[in-house]
């Protein structure tokens, strides 16, 4: 007959499991008490109610082919998609002609492959792709607009729709980043004419709105400039909002800076590392972790607010949507136009947000796994 099991070996073991099923967790969430299970029901009929009617509109009593408006209130009572299916290049390409669109084609596919090393590091030959990545800009910039190496120029003003909403999210979402780490290092650098620098621009931009910005850039930016000289109105965009996002993400960056404690500055500092070594090593990792579900709120908050381009002339997915509702074919069909353009935004917006929190869920487990043997 064996002894007592020691201590620490009973202390080992893991916890029962606890009771699963799908019917013990309705059980204990949904039907708990008589008051809980009364509210779940009438939950459940009224999305039921709202979910059947509104899939009805939008699949099954819906119209796909047809040349106007009348035509589809023939057919059936459900939504007009045949107005998207007959705008779809102007809402995906704007007025880009259709023999270049190869080349905005080619320049997707490009952007996705240098992302993907930049998103994943674990990727094989992910330091050669990083080459590409770095080329990727000047590659893609001279596909869709050309004018040069024989391929014929495209003027920005025929960029539009998805196209141009890509181009200006992307570009600015990449040029902010960078901007917006400099300008948090210099809010908290020792140099005063830095420090002060960083934080009057960091100020002055938060403190204005965006659209009084895109104001700026298409009107009165021809003002300060020598005569004829000509500046596009899309560099302009790109600029403005470039700026305006990167006062943004330096404050974001600037609170994942403050989590760093001191000593751990010091301890770099004691191994001889220099400052540059310490921020680019020691400093910057800790904080963008930190950081990273305010960056992310901010670049879909930049992303989202592409839309304003509108305002200014450039006829971005909003701007289709309104030149076809005002269709005499297809007038009255905003509904129908303005909740496909909603569906891009929300799809675009929520693989943002899933890839941050998986980058979350992997940056935590990462520091919290148990060092290896030495």
């Amino acid at each position: 007959m064996t002894g007592p099991e020691p201590a620490a070996t009973a202390r080992s073991r893991p916890p029962p499991d606890a009771p699963r099923g799908i019917g013990i967790w309705l059980r204990t969430n949904l039907f708990a008490t008589p008051l809980d299970a009364l509210v779940t029901l009438a939950c459940a009929w009224l999305v039921w109610e709202l979910a059947s009617g509104l899939a009805d509109w939008m699949i099954f009593d819906a119209v796909i082919n047809a040349s106007s408006r009348a035509e589809c209130a023939r057919i059936d009572d459900g939504a007009c998609w045949a107005v998207v299916a007959a705008r779809f290049d102007q809402f995906v390409y704007g007025f880009y002609p259709e023999s270049e669109r190869w080349r905005t084609h080619l320049a997707f596919l490009l952007v996705c492959v240098a992302a993907a090393p930049v998103l994943y590091d674990r990727l094989p030959a992910r330091r050669v792709l990083l080459r590409l990545s770095l080329a990727c800009p000047f590659i893609v910039g001279w596909l869709i607009h050309g004018g040069a190496f024989g391929l014929p120029a495209v003027e920005t003003r025929l960029y539009g729709g998805f196209l141009l909403t890509l181009i200006i999210g992307v570009t600015c979402i990449a040029a902010s980043l960078p901007i917006g780490i400099a300008l948090a290092l210099g809010r908290r650098s020792d140099l005063f004419a830095i420090r002060i620098l960083s934080i009057a621009f960091i100020e002055f931009t938060r403190g204005v709105p965006l659209l009084a910005l895109l104001f700026v850039a298409s009107t009165m930016l021809n003002y300060f400039l020598p005569p004829g000289t000509g500046f596009d109105l899309l560099v302009r965009v790109l600029i403005v909002v470039s700026l305006f996002a990167s006062a943004y993400v330096a404050e974001v960056v600037r609170g994942g800076l403050q989590t760093v404690p001191a000593g751990q500055v010091e301890a770099a500092q004691a191994l001889g590392l220099s400052w540059f070594q310490t921020t680019r090593f020691v400093v910057l990792p800790q904080a963008l972790r930190v950081a990273l579900p305010g960056l992310v709120n901010v670049f879909i908050g930049v992303y989202k607010d592409t839309t304003l381009v509108v305002i200014i002339g450039l006829l971005d997915p909003l701007g289709i949507s309104r030149a076809a509702a005002s269709d005499p074919v297809w007038n009255g069909l905003s509904t129908e136009l303005y909740l496909f353009v909603a569906l891009f935004f929300f799809a675009s917006c929520f693989a943002m947000s899933r890839y941050s929190m998986w980058l979350e869920r992997r940056l935590g487990t990462e520091r919290q796994a148990p060092p290896g043997p030495r």
